[in-house]
């Protein structure tokens, strides 16, 4: 799944593409992904993209008539192609460009969404209630703190909390968590202000690390095999079961926690 990273990848990806162009004609081939694509969505047309900006997992379009929310879902893509370039299978929609060019949406499992809406975007029901940016100044471990005190949730399902802070996923937080030295079990009320303090730092280090490297294959946006602008891992924890942790050797042990997988070292990670 696209976590944080990925969707800011790819809006930067397509940004200089986008902004300050005329959307000439909307394309819709599958209406239904998670939500039915509305039909006020044809007020893109004739509206020039005045900026891209990301909330949470959602890339908002901003024009003067409003403001489009896409969300990649499961297995969603954007890419950039050319206009007589045929569709493929999975090819939900596409954004005209008067350039010449096409924003095509690829999503096989059409767990997306491209929604539309008049008012302000933070206020929709699907962002306002959305936690804060962890790349932005709300974000600390004293927030973190603050709001796990009397959680029994285990703590990396709270950091996963999107109501919580937006956009630490899976990946990211198994990562976080090792780098932390913070065992995935514990219960997110008996972690320290302390230990939440690093755990915000590294929460920080690995999402801004994972999107500088996704700056280098931004090119992939324009490739049309259809490939996402996404980057390789380079992961210590996350799926390397049985592996030796990087730092003492121990092997990494698997669970599942909240019916997810997660990864950690049972001697670095307390």
């Amino acid at each position: 799944m696209p976590e944080l990273p990925e969707v800011e990848t790819t809006r930067r990806g397509i940004e200089p593409w986008l902004k300050g162009q005329t959307i000439t004609a909307v394309r819709i081939r599958q209406p239904q992904l998670r939500w039915r694509i509305p039909d006020a969505i044809s007020a893109l047309e004739g509206q020039v993209v005045k900026e891209l900006t990301r909330r949470g997992k959602y890339i908002l379009l901003h024009t003067d008539a409003g403001v489009a929310l896409i969300h990649l879902g499961m297995s969603g893509s954007l890419r950039i192609v050319e206009a007589d370039l045929e569709a493929r299978k999975h090819d939900h929609f596409d954004l005209q460009l008067a350039t010449g060019k096409v924003v095509r949406y690829h999503d096989p499992r059409r767990f997306g969404a491209f929604l539309w809406t008049v008012d302000d975007p933070l206020q929709h029901d699907l962002l306002c209630k959305l936690g804060p940016e962890p790349l932005e100044e709300a974000f600390s471990g004293a927030y973190l703190y603050q709001q796990a005190q009397g959680r029994k949730v285990s703590v990396k399902e709270f950091i996963m909390n999107a109501h919580v802070v937006v956009g630490v996923g899976n990946i990211y937080a198994n990562e976080a968590l090792f780098m932390a030295g913070i065992d995935p079990r514990r219960a997110a009320g008996t972690v320290t202000l302390a230990e939440y303090e690093r755990l915000a730092a590294e929460i920080r280090t690995v999402l801004a690390y994972a999107i500088e490297r996704g700056g280098t294959t931004l090119r992939d946006f324009v490739r049309e095999d259809g490939a996402p602008g996404y980057f390789q891992q380079e992961l210590k924890v996350y799926g390397q079961t049985a592996k030796p942790c990087t730092i003492c050797q121990t092997r990494i042990q698997q669970i599942t926690q909240g019916q997810r997988s997660t990864w950690f070292c049972p001697q670095c990670q307390h």
